[in-house]
């Protein structure tokens, strides 16, 4: 069924040219097309029923309506040679140095401000910049527990980072349920691979998790924090928590007494160590931040101080993923390391500058524009997919309030083959890869590959119809 398909204009992930695979994937190439379409349509369906039957779900809010769906699952795998993860590797950890340095940096000295690498207004009239959070004392002198760095390739195929995602980033879960939903629908695709395999992540996940722990803790006990069964990641939370061996709690299972915060449990009240949160800086304690939260747990932020317990990531990581605080990236990177920048950002126009928005204004249908706080796809203009009155609607915001957005040039993203239906579609792709920290960094052995399966669509987040594929991180 491959034979048909067309590689044009884009960097394609498995194709060559036409009929002709790249290297890593001669394999895989010739093992599909030894299967008949009837076949591979049973395969897939299979495969979809998997990820329904174990629950693997996100929500859609539209509206005030929330709705579950099943994520789509791809069997095309991303298949990376180790070289060329090698390379991704040192680009990732020399990222995550910088971006935790720069978070150490300003929430205490403020060096890079007051050097004016990047501009102090800029930092402290973040909306997650949070003041409460100078001067305090965090764990290890770390912030970042967990990062999710989304990359792509261009039409050369080279990789660059298109957001990073520092405060609660989702995904992991779906990865080792790629892995499993793959190994069991199509066994055979992996005779001839040395695939690197990710049983072992959820121990070294609790370690790092572990490692953050207050001074002189023995033994910590680590609890996952969720919103709750209605949260769109809450199966993510679900997975990890079960996967570590911790336990998986919301707000109202804890409390707080003489600054150490504890869980009740039948047994009583047991002192909780470490807590890798999934809920919104905003929500985690309604004694500091909104009052109105049900979610968080009143006086954690005393405990934190007092070093009794570590929240992680950090409360108030989200400056340094804030879209305008991206384009800076490779200055922190040239600022703390004293390196040059190993993995490219994309072009960003930030608009503040009066003739940076004028070119903005005048290539709206050429441009990508983004709300700077905006996430899962939400609040984008797409400028060549747009209509004459979404660009024109976005031309007036701009105008209104030109802080809020960052606008790049439509990248080619690179395609891999999609099987839909009947047959192998061309789809645009992106990779969210993770990295843990520890006393050094650690990235995953290949991460999330999200896919746009609308047709023409560069948006592959689920919430707006993208699914996800196995990624393969191979062996030498």
């Amino acid at each position: 069924m491959l034979t048909d398909y067309v590689v044009r204009h884009y960097f394609d992930e498995m194709m060559e040219t036409k009929g002709v695979p790249r290297k890593h994937y001669d394999l895989f190439y010739t093992k599909i097309n030894e299967m008949s379409a009837k076949e591979l349509k049973e395969r897939y369906d299979l495969a979809q029923s998997d990820f329904l039957f174990n629950g693997i779900t996100f929500t859609v809010y539209s509206g005030n309506e929330g709705i579950e769906r099943t994520i789509p699952f791809d069997f095309v795998p991303r298949i990376i040679p180790q070289d060329e993860w090698n390379e991704l590797e040192v680009g990732l950890k020399q990222r995550i140095r910088a971006l935790d340095a720069f978070l150490e940096d300003i929430y205490h000295d403020g060096h890079i401000l007051k050097d004016g690498v990047v501009p102090r207004d800029l930092v402290v009239n973040c909306p997650h910049f949070f003041h409460q959070m100078v001067n305090t004392r965090f764990p290890r002198g770390k912030h970042i527990f967990m990062a999710g760095i989304d990359l792509i390739r261009d039409e050369n195929g080279n990789y660059r980072v298109l957001e990073d995602n520092l405060r609660n980033p989702s995904g992991l879960s779906y990865v080792f349920q790629s892995r499993f939903v793959m190994r069991k629908t199509f066994p055979e695709f992996f005779q001839n691979y040395s695939v690197r395999p990710l049983e072992q992540q959820f121990s070294d996940l609790l370690a790092s998790l572990q490692y953050f722990s207050p001074d002189g803790t023995i033994d910590p006990k680590v609890v996952l924090l969720t919103p709750g069964i209605y949260n769109s990641a809450y199966y993510d939370h679900m997975f990890l928590a079960q996967q570590m061996g911790i336990e998986l709690v919301e707000g109202q299972d804890m409390l707080v007494s003489n600054r150490k915060v504890y869980m009740k449990t039948t047994k009583g009240l047991q002192q909780v160590d470490v807590i890798y949160r999934r809920i919104d800086d905003e929500f985690i304690d309604p004694l500091e931040f909104r009052g109105d939260s049900l979610l968080g747990v009143p006086g954690l932020m005393d405990a934190y101080r007092a070093g009794n317990v570590s929240v992680l990531n950090a409360i108030g990581n989200g400056v340094a993923d804030d879209k305008a605080v991206y384009h800076y990236v490779p200055d922190m990177i040239r600022y703390y390391l004293n390196e040059e920048p190993l993995i490219q950002n994309v072009e960003t126009y930030y608009l503040n500058d009066p003739d940076v928005r004028a070119y903005v204004l005048d290539h709206l249908d050429e441009l990508v524009v983004k709300q700077k706080n905006g996430s899962g796809g939400y609040g984008m203009l797409i400028g060549p997919h747009a209509e004459p009155e979404e660009i024109e609607k976005f031309r007036q915001l701009i105008k209104q309030n030109p802080d809020t957005f960052i606008a790049q040039p439509t990248i080619k993203l690179s395609r891999s083959p999609s099987f839909q239906t009947d047959r192998f579609n061309s789809c645009h792709v992106d990779l969210r890869a993770f990295v843990f920290n520890g006393d050094e960094p650690k990235v995953f052995p290949g991460g999330l590959t999200r896919v746009a399966l609308k047709k023409g669509s560069l948006v592959v987040n689920s919430s707006q119809g993208g699914g996800v594929k196995d990624t393969w991180v191979l062996h030498d």
